[in-house]
Protein backbone atom coordinates (compact mmCIF):
# COMPACT_ATOMS: atom_id res chain seq x y z
CA UNK A 1 0.00 0.00 0.00
CA UNK A 2 1.37 3.43 -0.51
CA UNK A 3 2.60 5.45 2.18
CA UNK A 4 0.96 8.67 0.76
CA UNK A 5 -2.77 9.52 0.39
CA UNK A 6 -2.42 11.88 -3.24
CA UNK A 7 -0.89 10.37 -6.13
CA UNK A 8 1.25 13.44 -8.38
CA UNK A 9 -0.91 13.18 -11.35
CA UNK A 10 2.42 12.83 -14.18
CA UNK A 11 1.14 10.53 -17.14
CA UNK A 12 -2.31 10.23 -17.75
CA UNK A 13 -3.72 7.82 -20.86
CA UNK A 14 -6.45 9.24 -22.67
CA UNK A 15 -8.43 6.94 -25.00
CA UNK A 16 -12.11 7.57 -25.65
CA UNK A 17 -14.82 6.33 -27.90
CA UNK A 18 -17.33 9.45 -26.37
CA UNK A 19 -15.07 12.20 -26.73
CA UNK A 20 -17.53 14.13 -24.75
CA UNK A 21 -15.62 16.92 -22.46
CA UNK A 22 -12.53 15.63 -23.03
CA UNK A 23 -10.58 18.47 -25.08
CA UNK A 24 -11.00 20.49 -21.95
CA UNK A 25 -10.17 17.76 -19.58
CA UNK A 26 -6.99 17.21 -21.18
CA UNK A 27 -6.05 20.75 -21.78
CA UNK A 28 -6.62 21.31 -18.39
CA UNK A 29 -4.47 17.96 -17.17
CA UNK A 30 -2.12 19.57 -19.80
CA UNK A 31 -1.89 22.75 -17.74
CA UNK A 32 -0.81 21.08 -14.79
CA UNK A 33 2.41 19.67 -16.67
CA UNK A 34 0.95 16.05 -17.34
CA UNK A 35 1.99 13.97 -20.23
CA UNK A 36 -0.77 12.84 -22.18
CA UNK A 37 -0.45 9.48 -24.09
CA UNK A 38 -3.56 8.51 -26.27
CA UNK A 39 -4.45 6.74 -29.12
CA UNK A 40 -6.39 6.44 -32.66
CA UNK A 41 -9.01 8.98 -32.65
CA UNK A 42 -8.77 10.55 -29.58
CA UNK A 43 -5.08 11.54 -30.01
CA UNK A 44 -6.23 13.22 -33.31
CA UNK A 45 -8.70 14.97 -31.78
CA UNK A 46 -6.40 16.14 -28.74
CA UNK A 47 -3.59 17.18 -31.67
CA UNK A 48 -6.15 19.06 -33.60
CA UNK A 49 -7.40 21.20 -30.39
CA UNK A 50 -3.83 22.20 -30.01
CA UNK A 51 -3.08 19.95 -26.74
CA UNK A 52 0.14 18.18 -27.14
CA UNK A 53 -0.35 14.11 -27.07
CA UNK A 54 2.29 11.39 -27.76
CA UNK A 55 0.85 8.13 -29.42
CA UNK A 56 0.79 5.22 -27.96
CA UNK A 57 2.63 3.55 -30.38
CA UNK A 58 5.36 5.62 -30.08
CA UNK A 59 5.56 5.26 -25.83
CA UNK A 60 5.55 1.40 -26.15
CA UNK A 61 7.45 1.18 -29.44
CA UNK A 62 4.50 -0.89 -30.57
CA UNK A 63 2.49 -0.07 -33.34
CA UNK A 64 -1.25 -0.91 -33.67
CA UNK A 65 -1.44 -4.50 -35.64
CA UNK A 66 -4.62 -6.15 -36.36
CA UNK A 67 -7.05 -3.07 -37.75
CA UNK A 68 -6.58 -1.26 -34.31
CA UNK A 69 -7.65 -4.40 -32.13
CA UNK A 70 -4.01 -4.72 -30.49
CA UNK A 71 -2.73 -1.31 -29.29
CA UNK A 72 -2.94 -1.19 -25.80
CA UNK A 73 -2.74 -4.38 -25.22
CA UNK A 74 1.10 -4.47 -24.04
CA UNK A 75 3.54 -4.50 -20.94
CA UNK A 76 4.48 -1.00 -21.28
CA UNK A 77 1.13 0.00 -20.92
CA UNK A 78 -0.16 -2.53 -18.24
CA UNK A 79 2.79 -2.82 -16.30
CA UNK A 80 2.24 1.12 -15.77
CA UNK A 81 -0.71 0.68 -14.70
CA UNK A 82 -0.61 -2.19 -12.45
CA UNK A 83 2.97 -1.88 -10.97
CA UNK A 84 2.67 -1.32 -7.02
CA UNK A 85 5.09 1.76 -6.59
CA UNK A 86 5.28 0.83 -3.07
CA UNK A 87 7.22 -2.36 -3.97
CA UNK A 88 10.83 -2.27 -4.48
CA UNK A 89 10.72 -5.23 -6.59
CA UNK A 90 8.09 -3.93 -8.66
CA UNK A 91 9.70 -0.60 -9.34
CA UNK A 92 13.04 -2.71 -10.02
CA UNK A 93 11.24 -4.04 -12.71
CA UNK A 94 9.44 -1.56 -14.42
CA UNK A 95 12.80 0.35 -14.56
CA UNK A 96 14.39 -3.01 -16.00
CA UNK A 97 11.92 -3.14 -18.80
CA UNK A 98 11.37 0.65 -19.46
CA UNK A 99 7.90 0.84 -18.22
CA UNK A 100 7.27 4.34 -16.73
CA UNK A 101 3.97 4.68 -14.47
CA UNK A 102 0.53 6.14 -15.60
CA UNK A 103 -1.06 7.38 -12.62
CA UNK A 104 -4.28 8.46 -14.39
CA UNK A 105 -6.41 6.82 -17.07
CA UNK A 106 -9.60 8.13 -19.03
CA UNK A 107 -11.01 5.42 -21.44
CA UNK A 108 -14.56 4.84 -22.07
CA UNK A 109 -15.57 1.68 -24.47
CA UNK A 110 -16.71 0.91 -27.84
CA UNK A 111 -20.44 1.75 -28.10
CA UNK A 112 -21.87 -1.92 -27.80
CA UNK A 113 -25.15 -1.40 -26.42
CA UNK A 114 -25.88 1.62 -28.75
CA UNK A 115 -24.57 -0.69 -31.80
CA UNK A 116 -27.44 -3.33 -30.50
CA UNK A 117 -29.90 -0.95 -30.13
CA UNK A 118 -29.15 0.15 -33.45
CA UNK A 119 -30.20 -2.84 -35.04
CA UNK A 120 -26.71 -3.46 -36.79
CA UNK A 121 -25.75 -6.42 -38.01
CA UNK A 122 -23.89 -9.45 -36.33
CA UNK A 123 -20.38 -8.62 -37.26
CA UNK A 124 -20.70 -5.10 -36.59
CA UNK A 125 -21.55 -5.74 -33.04
CA UNK A 126 -19.06 -7.99 -32.44
CA UNK A 127 -17.08 -5.61 -33.88
CA UNK A 128 -18.12 -3.15 -31.12
CA UNK A 129 -16.78 -5.43 -28.32
CA UNK A 130 -14.18 -3.72 -26.78
CA UNK A 131 -11.30 -6.06 -25.60
CA UNK A 132 -8.15 -3.05 -24.74
CA UNK A 133 -10.45 -0.45 -22.66
CA UNK A 134 -12.26 -3.27 -20.29
CA UNK A 135 -8.46 -4.77 -19.66
CA UNK A 136 -7.30 -1.70 -18.92
CA UNK A 137 -9.65 -0.39 -16.87
CA UNK A 138 -10.06 -3.31 -14.51
CA UNK A 139 -5.84 -2.86 -14.31
CA UNK A 140 -6.32 0.61 -12.98
CA UNK A 141 -8.77 -0.21 -11.16
CA UNK A 142 -7.41 -3.03 -9.45
CA UNK A 143 -4.09 -0.66 -8.70
CA UNK A 144 -6.74 1.84 -7.82
CA UNK A 145 -3.75 2.74 -4.86
CA UNK A 146 -2.00 4.48 -7.58
CA UNK A 147 -3.64 5.39 -10.27
CA UNK A 148 -7.30 6.97 -10.94
CA UNK A 149 -9.60 5.54 -13.37
CA UNK A 150 -12.08 7.95 -15.23
CA UNK A 151 -14.96 5.38 -17.38
CA UNK A 152 -17.12 8.81 -17.72
CA UNK A 153 -17.03 12.30 -19.11
CA UNK A 154 -18.71 12.75 -15.55
CA UNK A 155 -16.02 12.26 -13.95
CA UNK A 156 -14.03 14.89 -15.28
CA UNK A 157 -14.70 17.64 -13.61
CA UNK A 158 -14.62 16.26 -9.95
CA UNK A 159 -10.46 15.01 -10.79
CA UNK A 160 -9.53 18.49 -12.73
CA UNK A 161 -10.43 20.24 -9.59
CA UNK A 162 -8.24 17.95 -7.62
CA UNK A 163 -5.26 17.96 -9.74
CA UNK A 164 -5.51 21.74 -9.78
CA UNK A 165 -6.10 21.99 -6.00
CA UNK A 166 -4.12 19.15 -4.64
CA UNK A 167 -1.67 18.60 -7.78
CA UNK A 168 -3.05 15.02 -7.60
CA UNK A 169 -5.97 12.22 -6.50
CA UNK A 170 -6.69 11.01 -3.27
CA UNK A 171 -7.43 7.91 -2.49
CA UNK A 172 -10.79 8.36 -1.59
CA UNK A 173 -11.56 9.57 -4.65
CA UNK A 174 -9.81 6.71 -6.49
CA UNK A 175 -11.67 4.25 -4.72
CA UNK A 176 -15.18 5.59 -5.70
CA UNK A 177 -13.46 5.79 -9.44
CA UNK A 178 -12.44 2.14 -9.06
CA UNK A 179 -15.54 1.30 -8.12
CA UNK A 180 -17.03 2.65 -10.84
CA UNK A 181 -15.25 1.06 -13.33
CA UNK A 182 -15.38 -2.13 -11.83
CA UNK A 183 -19.65 -1.79 -12.25
CA UNK A 184 -19.08 0.01 -16.08
CA UNK A 185 -16.83 -3.10 -17.29
CA UNK A 186 -19.51 -5.53 -15.24
CA UNK A 187 -22.68 -3.78 -17.07
CA UNK A 188 -20.61 -3.86 -20.74
CA UNK A 189 -19.59 -7.25 -20.35
CA UNK A 190 -23.42 -8.00 -19.34
CA UNK A 191 -24.85 -6.68 -22.25
CA UNK A 192 -22.68 -8.71 -24.39
CA UNK A 193 -23.55 -11.54 -22.18
CA UNK A 194 -27.14 -11.57 -22.90
CA UNK A 195 -26.79 -10.20 -27.06
CA UNK A 196 -24.87 -13.63 -27.13
CA UNK A 197 -27.80 -15.68 -24.94
CA UNK A 198 -30.27 -14.29 -27.08
CA UNK A 199 -28.40 -14.56 -30.44
CA UNK A 200 -28.00 -18.35 -29.98
CA UNK A 201 -31.59 -18.53 -28.95
CA UNK A 202 -30.77 -19.47 -25.12
CA UNK A 203 -33.52 -17.09 -22.56
CA UNK A 204 -32.23 -18.70 -19.40
CA UNK A 205 -28.62 -18.94 -20.12
CA UNK A 206 -26.40 -20.69 -16.92
CA UNK A 207 -25.00 -17.48 -15.60
CA UNK A 208 -27.65 -14.06 -16.46
CA UNK A 209 -26.45 -10.81 -15.44
CA UNK A 210 -28.15 -7.59 -14.62
CA UNK A 211 -27.42 -4.03 -15.00
CA UNK A 212 -28.54 -0.59 -14.97
CA UNK A 213 -27.73 3.01 -14.84
CA UNK A 214 -28.95 4.68 -11.61
CA UNK A 215 -31.87 7.20 -12.42
CA UNK A 216 -32.66 8.39 -8.94
CA UNK A 217 -31.79 7.82 -5.28
CA UNK A 218 -35.14 8.16 -3.42
CA UNK A 219 -36.43 8.99 -0.11
CA UNK A 220 -37.04 5.83 1.16
CA UNK A 221 -38.45 2.61 -0.34
CA UNK A 222 -42.11 1.22 0.06
CA UNK A 223 -42.29 1.99 3.68
CA UNK A 224 -39.82 4.91 5.26
CA UNK A 225 -37.77 2.49 7.35
CA UNK A 226 -36.48 1.34 3.79
CA UNK A 227 -34.02 2.43 1.44
CA UNK A 228 -34.76 2.49 -2.64
CA UNK A 229 -33.55 3.01 -5.81
CA UNK A 230 -34.55 3.68 -9.05
CA UNK A 231 -32.67 1.77 -11.88
CA UNK A 232 -32.94 2.24 -15.94
CA UNK A 233 -32.05 -0.81 -17.87
CA UNK A 234 -31.76 -1.32 -21.75
CA UNK A 235 -32.87 -1.67 -23.87
CA UNK A 236 -35.28 1.75 -23.35
CA UNK A 237 -39.20 1.36 -23.96
CA UNK A 238 -41.34 4.32 -23.15
CA UNK A 239 -42.23 4.71 -20.10
CA UNK A 240 -40.93 5.79 -16.71
CA UNK A 241 -37.71 4.92 -18.23
CA UNK A 242 -37.66 7.95 -20.94
CA UNK A 243 -40.14 9.85 -18.61
CA UNK A 244 -39.24 13.76 -18.52
CA UNK A 245 -40.91 14.91 -15.23
CA UNK A 246 -41.88 18.83 -15.81
CA UNK A 247 -43.47 19.73 -12.13
CA UNK A 248 -44.36 17.98 -8.85
CA UNK A 249 -42.34 16.46 -5.79
CA UNK A 250 -39.94 14.15 -6.52
CA UNK A 251 -41.55 10.87 -6.88
CA UNK A 252 -40.83 7.88 -4.37
CA UNK A 253 -40.98 4.20 -4.73
CA UNK A 254 -44.82 3.61 -4.49
CA UNK A 255 -44.98 6.58 -7.17
CA UNK A 256 -42.98 4.80 -9.65
CA UNK A 257 -44.50 0.73 -9.12
CA UNK A 258 -47.88 2.55 -9.43
CA UNK A 259 -47.18 4.83 -12.20
CA UNK A 260 -45.64 2.41 -14.29
CA UNK A 261 -49.08 -0.12 -13.79
CA UNK A 262 -51.04 2.86 -14.96
CA UNK A 263 -48.90 3.58 -18.05
CA UNK A 264 -48.18 -0.21 -18.98
CA UNK A 265 -52.50 -0.67 -18.62
CA UNK A 266 -53.52 2.47 -20.80
CA UNK A 267 -50.81 1.23 -23.32
CA UNK A 268 -52.95 -1.98 -23.77
CA UNK A 269 -55.21 0.22 -25.71
CA UNK A 270 -55.75 1.81 -29.18
CA UNK A 271 -58.41 4.25 -28.65
CA UNK A 272 -58.30 7.22 -26.34
CA UNK A 273 -58.54 5.86 -22.95
CA UNK A 274 -57.70 6.19 -19.69
CA UNK A 275 -56.33 4.31 -16.58
CA UNK A 276 -56.63 5.61 -13.14
CA UNK A 277 -54.41 3.26 -10.51
CA UNK A 278 -54.62 2.99 -6.93
CA UNK A 279 -51.40 0.53 -5.14
CA UNK A 280 -50.23 -0.83 -8.56
CA UNK A 281 -54.54 -1.79 -9.39
CA UNK A 282 -56.49 0.32 -11.86
CA UNK A 283 -59.43 1.68 -10.48
CA UNK A 284 -61.09 2.98 -13.62
CA UNK A 285 -60.31 2.14 -16.94
CA UNK A 286 -62.01 3.30 -19.99
CA UNK A 287 -62.39 3.88 -23.72
CA UNK A 288 -63.66 6.41 -25.98
CA UNK A 289 -63.81 8.79 -28.79
CA UNK A 290 -62.35 11.25 -27.09
CA UNK A 291 -60.12 11.51 -23.77
CA UNK A 292 -62.02 13.65 -21.78
CA UNK A 293 -64.96 11.14 -21.76
CA UNK A 294 -62.44 8.21 -20.98
CA UNK A 295 -61.72 10.04 -18.02
CA UNK A 296 -65.19 10.82 -17.08
CA UNK A 297 -66.19 7.02 -17.58
CA UNK A 298 -62.90 6.05 -15.83
CA UNK A 299 -63.97 8.59 -12.84
CA UNK A 300 -67.02 7.13 -12.27
CA UNK A 301 -66.12 3.29 -12.00
CA UNK A 302 -64.28 4.34 -8.16
CA UNK A 303 -64.07 7.91 -7.11
CA UNK A 304 -63.43 7.37 -3.89
CA UNK A 305 -59.94 4.83 -5.07
CA UNK A 306 -59.17 8.08 -6.89
CA UNK A 307 -58.61 9.99 -5.46
CA UNK A 308 -54.18 10.08 -4.56
CA UNK A 309 -54.31 8.09 -7.56
CA UNK A 310 -52.21 7.84 -10.78
CA UNK A 311 -53.41 9.05 -13.84
CA UNK A 312 -52.09 7.08 -16.86
CA UNK A 313 -53.53 8.30 -20.85
CA UNK A 314 -52.61 6.84 -24.22
CA UNK A 315 -52.83 10.61 -26.24
CA UNK A 316 -51.45 14.04 -25.88
CA UNK A 317 -52.94 15.61 -22.36
CA UNK A 318 -54.79 18.78 -23.32
CA UNK A 319 -56.03 21.92 -21.50
CA UNK A 320 -60.09 20.61 -21.22
CA UNK A 321 -58.56 17.21 -19.77
CA UNK A 322 -56.22 18.63 -17.55
CA UNK A 323 -58.80 20.87 -16.15
CA UNK A 324 -60.53 17.63 -15.35
CA UNK A 325 -58.08 15.88 -13.47
CA UNK A 326 -57.48 18.77 -11.68
CA UNK A 327 -60.69 18.89 -9.88
CA UNK A 328 -59.57 15.94 -7.84
CA UNK A 329 -56.27 15.61 -5.77
CA UNK A 330 -53.93 13.76 -7.94
CA UNK A 331 -50.29 12.13 -7.63
CA UNK A 332 -49.04 11.92 -10.80
CA UNK A 333 -50.27 12.19 -14.35
CA UNK A 334 -48.17 10.55 -17.07
CA UNK A 335 -48.82 10.78 -20.90
CA UNK A 336 -46.96 10.69 -23.70
CA UNK A 337 -47.14 14.26 -24.72
CA UNK A 338 -48.45 17.54 -22.85
CA UNK A 339 -50.34 20.87 -24.22
CA UNK A 340 -48.67 24.02 -23.12
CA UNK A 341 -52.39 24.81 -22.15
CA UNK A 342 -52.46 21.99 -20.06
CA UNK A 343 -49.23 22.24 -18.38
CA UNK A 344 -50.06 25.87 -17.46
CA UNK A 345 -53.55 24.42 -15.94
CA UNK A 346 -51.48 21.24 -13.64
CA UNK A 347 -48.61 23.85 -12.67
CA UNK A 348 -51.12 25.76 -10.26
CA UNK A 349 -50.88 22.29 -7.90
CA UNK A 350 -47.21 22.67 -7.72
CA UNK A 351 -47.22 19.36 -5.67
CA UNK A 352 -48.71 17.45 -8.56
CA UNK A 353 -45.65 14.88 -10.60
CA UNK A 354 -46.75 15.25 -13.82
CA UNK A 355 -44.31 13.37 -16.15
CA UNK A 356 -44.22 12.98 -20.17
CA UNK A 357 -42.71 10.01 -21.44
CA UNK A 358 -42.06 11.07 -25.81
CA UNK A 359 -44.23 8.41 -27.05
CA UNK A 360 -46.01 5.26 -25.94
CA UNK A 361 -44.60 1.83 -25.19
CA UNK A 362 -44.51 -0.74 -28.85
CA UNK A 363 -47.28 -3.30 -27.84
CA UNK A 364 -44.96 -6.07 -29.20
CA UNK A 365 -43.24 -7.14 -26.08
CA UNK A 366 -41.39 -9.77 -27.39
CA UNK A 367 -37.88 -10.44 -25.68
CA UNK A 368 -38.80 -8.34 -22.42
CA UNK A 369 -38.75 -10.26 -19.27
CA UNK A 370 -40.01 -9.56 -15.77
CA UNK A 371 -38.13 -10.26 -12.30
CA UNK A 372 -39.25 -10.53 -9.06
CA UNK A 373 -36.64 -11.25 -5.85
CA UNK A 374 -37.12 -13.87 -3.96
CA UNK A 375 -35.20 -15.13 -0.77
CA UNK A 376 -31.76 -16.22 -2.00
CA UNK A 377 -32.52 -15.39 -5.80
CA UNK A 378 -34.93 -14.07 -8.15
CA UNK A 379 -37.04 -15.29 -10.60
CA UNK A 380 -37.02 -14.18 -14.01
CA UNK A 381 -39.91 -14.70 -16.84
CA UNK A 382 -40.48 -13.18 -20.75
CA UNK A 383 -43.74 -10.67 -20.23
CA UNK A 384 -47.23 -11.73 -20.20
CA UNK A 385 -47.48 -10.19 -23.80
CA UNK A 386 -50.76 -12.35 -24.71
CA UNK A 387 -53.45 -10.39 -26.47
CA UNK A 388 -56.50 -11.65 -27.86
CA UNK A 389 -59.42 -10.87 -30.45
CA UNK A 390 -62.29 -11.85 -31.66
CA UNK A 391 -61.42 -14.75 -33.26
CA UNK A 392 -59.81 -16.06 -30.41
CA UNK A 393 -62.55 -16.51 -28.43
CA UNK A 394 -64.13 -20.14 -27.93
CA UNK A 395 -68.59 -19.82 -27.68
CA UNK A 396 -69.37 -22.48 -24.93
CA UNK A 397 -73.11 -21.40 -23.87
CA UNK A 398 -75.71 -22.02 -26.10
CA UNK A 399 -76.34 -18.34 -26.53
CA UNK A 400 -73.84 -16.80 -28.13
CA UNK A 401 -72.41 -12.98 -27.35
CA UNK A 402 -73.50 -9.91 -29.29
CA UNK A 403 -70.73 -8.04 -31.19
CA UNK A 404 -71.11 -5.17 -28.40
CA UNK A 405 -70.75 -7.84 -25.72
CA UNK A 406 -67.82 -9.18 -27.73
CA UNK A 407 -65.89 -5.64 -27.23
CA UNK A 408 -66.76 -4.95 -23.85
CA UNK A 409 -65.03 -8.44 -22.88
CA UNK A 410 -61.92 -8.06 -24.49
CA UNK A 411 -61.94 -4.84 -23.12
CA UNK A 412 -62.75 -6.26 -19.70
CA UNK A 413 -60.53 -9.14 -20.00
CA UNK A 414 -57.34 -6.86 -21.18
CA UNK A 415 -57.85 -5.07 -17.79
CA UNK A 416 -57.90 -8.10 -16.23
CA UNK A 417 -54.16 -8.59 -17.29
CA UNK A 418 -53.51 -5.52 -15.51
CA UNK A 419 -55.40 -6.27 -12.13
CA UNK A 420 -53.67 -8.52 -9.18
CA UNK A 421 -54.98 -11.92 -9.21
CA UNK A 422 -57.78 -13.25 -7.93
CA UNK A 423 -58.99 -9.97 -10.84
CA UNK A 424 -62.88 -9.93 -11.37
CA UNK A 425 -63.61 -7.00 -14.02
CA UNK A 426 -67.12 -5.75 -14.82
CA UNK A 427 -67.38 -3.42 -17.71
CA UNK A 428 -69.95 -1.61 -20.29
CA UNK A 429 -69.72 0.39 -22.91
CA UNK A 430 -66.15 0.33 -23.27
CA UNK A 431 -65.26 1.49 -19.17
CA UNK A 432 -65.01 -1.12 -15.91
CA UNK A 433 -68.16 -0.38 -13.77
CA UNK A 434 -66.21 -2.53 -11.06
CA UNK A 435 -63.19 -4.08 -10.19
CA UNK A 436 -62.04 -6.71 -7.79
CA UNK A 437 -58.36 -7.24 -7.39
CA UNK A 438 -56.10 -9.00 -4.95
CA UNK A 439 -58.99 -11.65 -3.13
CA UNK A 440 -57.69 -15.10 -2.18
CA UNK A 441 -61.05 -16.21 -3.82
CA UNK A 442 -62.53 -15.65 -6.97
CA UNK A 443 -66.63 -15.01 -4.98
CA UNK A 444 -65.33 -12.31 -2.94
CA UNK A 445 -63.06 -10.69 -6.01
CA UNK A 446 -66.84 -10.62 -7.46
CA UNK A 447 -68.65 -9.34 -4.92
CA UNK A 448 -66.23 -6.85 -4.22
CA UNK A 449 -66.17 -5.22 -7.85
CA UNK A 450 -70.03 -5.60 -7.76
CA UNK A 451 -70.18 -3.91 -4.75
CA UNK A 452 -67.41 -0.87 -5.62
CA UNK A 453 -69.94 -0.36 -8.83
CA UNK A 454 -72.86 -0.14 -6.86
CA UNK A 455 -71.52 2.04 -4.21
CA UNK A 456 -70.56 4.15 -7.26
CA UNK A 457 -74.36 4.19 -8.47
CA UNK A 458 -73.48 2.47 -11.81
CA UNK A 459 -75.77 0.18 -13.69
CA UNK A 460 -74.68 -3.01 -14.48
CA UNK A 461 -77.43 -4.06 -16.42
CA UNK A 462 -76.30 -5.92 -19.45
CA UNK A 463 -72.57 -5.80 -18.17
CA UNK A 464 -70.00 -8.07 -19.10
CA UNK A 465 -67.32 -9.56 -16.25
CA UNK A 466 -63.79 -10.94 -17.02
CA UNK A 467 -62.02 -13.42 -14.80
CA UNK A 468 -58.40 -13.50 -15.23
CA UNK A 469 -58.49 -17.07 -14.36
CA UNK A 470 -61.20 -19.89 -14.64
CA UNK A 471 -64.00 -20.06 -12.14
CA UNK A 472 -62.78 -23.64 -10.21
CA UNK A 473 -66.55 -23.35 -9.37
CA UNK A 474 -69.77 -21.83 -10.31
CA UNK A 475 -70.67 -19.99 -7.14
CA UNK A 476 -67.67 -17.00 -8.36
CA UNK A 477 -70.13 -16.91 -11.65
CA UNK A 478 -73.21 -16.86 -10.12
CA UNK A 479 -72.62 -14.07 -7.99
CA UNK A 480 -71.61 -12.16 -11.03
CA UNK A 481 -74.69 -12.87 -12.73
CA UNK A 482 -76.71 -12.05 -9.66
CA UNK A 483 -74.80 -8.10 -10.08
CA UNK A 484 -75.98 -8.43 -13.86
CA UNK A 485 -73.30 -9.42 -16.02
CA UNK A 486 -74.93 -10.65 -19.04
CA UNK A 487 -71.70 -12.13 -21.06
CA UNK A 488 -68.61 -13.82 -19.53
CA UNK A 489 -65.45 -14.23 -20.70
CA UNK A 490 -62.72 -16.12 -18.89
CA UNK A 491 -59.75 -18.83 -20.01
CA UNK A 492 -61.92 -22.13 -19.14
CA UNK A 493 -59.71 -24.82 -18.55
CA UNK A 494 -61.44 -26.26 -14.65
CA UNK A 495 -62.22 -29.68 -14.10
CA UNK A 496 -65.86 -28.60 -13.12
CA UNK A 497 -65.98 -26.36 -16.48
CA UNK A 498 -68.85 -28.08 -17.26
CA UNK A 499 -71.01 -27.04 -13.92
CA UNK A 500 -69.84 -23.29 -14.89
CA UNK A 501 -71.57 -23.37 -18.68
CA UNK A 502 -74.46 -25.17 -17.34
CA UNK A 503 -74.93 -22.33 -14.71
CA UNK A 504 -74.23 -19.91 -17.15
CA UNK A 505 -76.94 -21.52 -19.89
CA UNK A 506 -79.97 -21.69 -16.72
CA UNK A 507 -79.41 -17.87 -16.63
CA UNK A 508 -79.15 -17.45 -20.20
CA UNK A 509 -75.53 -15.66 -20.01
CA UNK A 510 -73.33 -15.78 -23.10
CA UNK A 511 -69.95 -17.56 -21.93
CA UNK A 512 -66.63 -17.64 -23.99
CA UNK A 513 -62.98 -19.25 -23.32
CA UNK A 514 -59.94 -17.38 -24.12
CA UNK A 515 -57.53 -20.37 -23.55
CA UNK A 516 -55.55 -17.78 -22.12
CA UNK A 517 -54.96 -16.87 -18.26
CA UNK A 518 -53.45 -13.69 -16.56
CA UNK A 519 -52.30 -14.08 -13.26
CA UNK A 520 -50.45 -11.19 -12.00
CA UNK A 521 -49.10 -11.43 -8.37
Amino acid sequence: MLMTDIVPIRRALISVSDKTGMVPFARALAGQGVEILSTGGSAQALREAGVAVTEVAAHTGFPEILDGRVKTLVPQIHGGLLGRRDLPAHVAQMAEHGIVPIDLIAVNLYPFEATVAAGAGFSDCIENIDIGGPAMIRSAAKNHDAVAVLTAPAHYTEVTAAVIAKGGTDLALRRRLAQAAFARVAAYDTAISNWFAQQNGVPYPEHLSLAGVKAQELRYGENPHQSAAFYKTAPARFGLATARQIQGKELSFNNINDTDAAFECVAAFDGPSIVIVKHANPCGVASAPSLGQAWDAALACDQVSAFGGIVAMNRRLDAAVAAKIATIFTEVIIAPEIDEDAAAILAAKKNLRVLVTGGMPDADMAGMRSFKSVSGGFLVQTADDGRIGPGDLQVVTRRAPSAAEVDDMIFAFTVCKHVKSNAIVYAKAGATIGVGAGQMNRVDSARIAAWRGAAAKLDFTGCVVASDAFFPFADGLEAAIAAGAQAVIQPGGSIRDAEVIAAADAAGVAMVFTNMRHFRH
